[in-house]
């Protein structure tokens, strides 16, 4: 049996060596890296002019603008917040965030 099997590995190890690998192609050169824009540059500036009658008020700070208070003619004023500071706005219809701590007395002792 052990003379069966020594036979038989060799030739399986054989046709294993004497496969040839496929023909690779080489890879094409990989496109140059983006130009890396100068951190002083300005992003293009889009305004959009609110309608008439309308105030729009910017608060910045650092040259970002950080809030806006919308005045509408007709309606009550409303703010848009930048909190994460990632252009992502946030409408509030106050400043107020909602958590007040309860301010009332209890008990008093002299």
């Amino acid at each position: 049996m052990r003379r069966l099997l020594f036979p038989l590995l060799l030739g399986a190890a054989a046709a294993a060596f004497a496969q040839q690998p496929p023909k690779l192609e080489p890879l094409p050169e990989p496109p140059p890296p983006p130009g890396i824009r100068d951190a002083g540059a300005d992003e293009p500036r889009i305004r959009i002019a609110p309608a008439e009658g309308d105030r729009v008020e910017e608060m910045r700070e650092n040259g970002r603008v950080i809030m806006l208070k919308v005045t509408p003619s007709h309606g009550v004023p409303y703010y848009l917040v930048d909190t994460t500071g990632s252009g992502n706005w946030m409408r509030r219809d106050s400043l107020d965030d909602g958590v007040r701590v309860p301010m009332w007395t209890i008990r008093t002792f002299d």
